[in-house]
């Protein structure tokens, strides 16, 4: 029989691939079953990227099972080589530190700890990571991988071509150790994991069985990618992020109410939980009508991620600034310093509503930029310093510019 949670999973779209989903399915119905997601402190908040994992174990923990969130103190050290192609930044331990803080402040948003049977832990790899030195590493888990193994990983196989360090090439040890020190100490049978991670949380398996002679499981999600087909993820720059002193919850919101129409009925299905059977409704709407579909996810999304009240604000903002009112007080807002007149390409790069200059005036040039409902119709107008600005880019993007005293 078909366990209730999978069978939920399978609906909204969240299954890519499993290792064993015979054997998952029955570990499920048997009992509570302790699963595991991580994430590596590359950055101070999750973003859009990472919300299938995130929705993931908040459904997994809305029937009764126990999620572990890992951050990766020490993996984070190294970088993940999966679905890049070149290495990541080395980080110092402050901003190690400092990413950590901000990572669980974003997977807090998604499910609940404490102490309860079904509350999730959080933990850092780096708490056992740090205590095993380089010999004692090689000595305990050196036999457990070989190298013909390790190449035949697809993240492993991009990067050879163009060329990949020694450090990046541990990294899939790294995280199957994880796997197998949660599997101990929590009796943690299931890895969650996004589409790009699947070999390294295959290794975890592999490792497991070999040194107990246990069972454990993969459960992989697709990657969420934009309108263009491309990865949702901070390197790409086109992130959206769940924290909200990087992305606040009227951008967040405008993010899902902007959802493409052939992707709306796969977001209401991963990232709300709507029930199917109203999705299935909303998603068979047409045209003009398909917009209160869009405003149903957005909020609905919003509300997840950033609590009712916030949801409702966002909301409102959103109606009054396409309704025609402008409603300043609850738009994203931005502080610059203004000593004199501002070149307006310098002012609106200032105010961040555009990377560059060249970007500002392309969009000035084909008349979509507005200061405070007025057309700006020459990129080499200059504008003088006022208390406040309501600058609007395209039909769909405002920002409060504020001058600091």
């Amino acid at each position: 029989m078909q366990n209730e949670l999978l069978r939920e999973l399978d609906a909204r779209g969240f299954i890519n691939q499993s290792s064993n989903l015979d054997g998952l399915n029955d570990a499920l119905n048997a009992g509570r079953v302790t699963a595991y997601w991580g994430t590596d402190p590359t950055g101070d908040s999750l973003h859009v990227g990472h919300l299938a994992s995130l929705m993931l174990m908040r459904w997994f923990q809305k029937y009764g099972h126990r999620p572990i969130a890992l951050v990766g103190g020490a993996t984070g050290r190294i970088g993940d080589p999966s679905g890049r192609d070149k290495g990541r930044p080395m980080l110092t331990d402050e901003q190690i530190e400092h990413n950590c803080a901000g990572l669980r402040k974003s997977i807090s948003k998604f499910i609940h700890f404490g102490d309860g049977e079904t509350d999730a832990v959080m933990v850092d790899n780096n708490d056992w990571m740090k205590n095993y030195g380089h010999m004692e590493f090689l000595r305990e888990f050196g036999t457990d991988f070989t190298v013909p193994r390790m190449l035949s990983m697809e993240s492993v196989r991009r990067r050879l071509e163009i060329g990949m360090t020694f450090l990046e090439f541990n990294y899939m040890t790294f995280q199957a150790v994880d796997f197998l020190t949660l599997y101990k100490k929590y009796g943690c049978t299931l890895q969650f994991c996004g589409a790009d991670q699947w070999g390294n949380s295959v290794m975890g398996v592999e490792l497991i069985r070999k040194k107990l002679g246990k069972e454990a499981f993969v459960l992989s999600t697709s990657l969420i990618t934009d309108s263009r087909g491309e990865k949702i993820g901070k390197s790409a720059g086109n992130a959206v992020w769940v924290n909200e002193d990087k992305t606040s919850p009227y951008e967040y919101y405008q993010y899902f109410r902007n959802t493409p129409d052939d992707l709306v009925e796969k977001f209401l299905k991963i990232f709300t939980e709507i029930p199917l059977d109203e999705i299935a409704r909303l998603s068979a709407l047409q045209g003009a009508e398909l917009n209160e579909a869009k405003k149903i996810l957005a909020f609905a999304a919003t509300e997840i991620a950033h609590g009712h009240d916030a949801a409702v604000v966002a909301q409102e903002t959103a109606d009054s600034l396409f309704g025609g009112a402008r409603d300043a007080e609850n738009m994203p807002c931005v502080e610059i310093e203004m000593p004199g007149d501002l070149g307006v390409l310098d002012f609106l790069v200032m105010a961040k509503m555009f990377p560059s200059k060249s970007e500002a005036r392309r969009m000035i040039e084909q008349g979509g930029v507005q200061i405070d409902g007025n057309k700006v119709a020459d990129w080499k107008t200059n504008v003088s310093p006022a208390d406040e600005f309501v600058v609007q880019k395209g039909k769909k993007t405002f920002l409060r510019v504020v001058v600091k005293k």
